[in-house]
């Protein structure tokens, strides 16, 4: 039975505990073992962590020691799954870059707040994840985050929407959807999820299903694989 460790918390707008109970019961279904926590403290066993096959973020707007973040990092980097959505991921410790580079990105802006519509555009990869799932149109934030160049970008959301000092630049195509890998881990991010009932969409839901499982698959897969040498970021981001 694979593992996977829940960790909510942060601030409590994002309605962290009833998403976590969402990815509880999609990753219960897919028969998993699943264990939801509601302190960073869960963080704080190294060697725990590694035993893991996932672990999902739920967290938001917070600090975090590095020894935390260096502990999720290392299980990530030997092949646990890492997994999660909105701010819950993206937004989780602003002041930690170690977190941003392994998670790919952070959110910097929502123009217009929530209840904006803008369309979300399936991206034509290589990957499969997102096979089968149309074009759709949602009424909530359109995060603009600041992007790791090296993530594969599975959907995206046009920029701007709504007026703003970010309006006389060109147009972007921002990434919505997104993997990438951290050491032989593999890291899954969809920028939906303001609260529970964006998750509860039916493409996002299935997103979120389909992004879950995939990251949940790197440790099967890692076997054999170099990790790449421990990574220590900067010494002026760890003091």
């Amino acid at each position: 039975m694979k593992k996977a460790l829940i960790v909510w918390g942060g601030w409590l707008g994002h309605q962290p505990e009833e998403v976590s109970a969402i990815f509880k019961g999609l990753l219960e279904h897919e028969g998993f073992e699943v264990e939801v926590e509601h302190s960073l403290a869960a963080f704080d066993d190294a060697a725990k962590l590694k035993s893991l096959d996932l672990i999902s973020p739920v967290w938001t707007m917070d600090e975090i020691s590095q020894e935390r973040v260096n502990n999720v990092s290392a299980a990530v980097q030997s092949g646990v799954g890492l997994a999660g959505c909105h701010g819950g991921m993206c937004d989780a410790f602003r002041s930690n870059v170690d977190w941003q580079f392994m998670t790919g990105g952070n959110w910097v802006a929502h123009p217009g707040n929530d209840g904006t519509p803008h369309r979300i555009n399936i991206v034509n990869t290589s990957s499969t994840l997102m096979e089968g799932i149309e074009d759709f149109d949602v009424s909530t934030e359109q995060y603009y985050l600041h992007v790791d160049p090296a993530v594969e970008v599975l959907a995206t959301t046009r920029f701007p929407v709504t007026d703003g000092p970010h309006v006389l630049n060109k147009a972007v195509d921002m990434p919505v959807v997104w993997t990438k890998r951290w050491g032989v881990g593999k890291v899954f991010y969809c920028s939906l999820g303001h609260q529970a009932n964006i998750i509860e969409l039916p493409p996002v839901k299935e997103i979120m299903r389909r992004g879950l499982l995939w990251a949940a698959e790197g440790k099967v897969q890692a076997a054999g694989q170099r990790a790449g040498d421990a990574y220590t970021g900067m010494q002026d981001s760890q003091v």
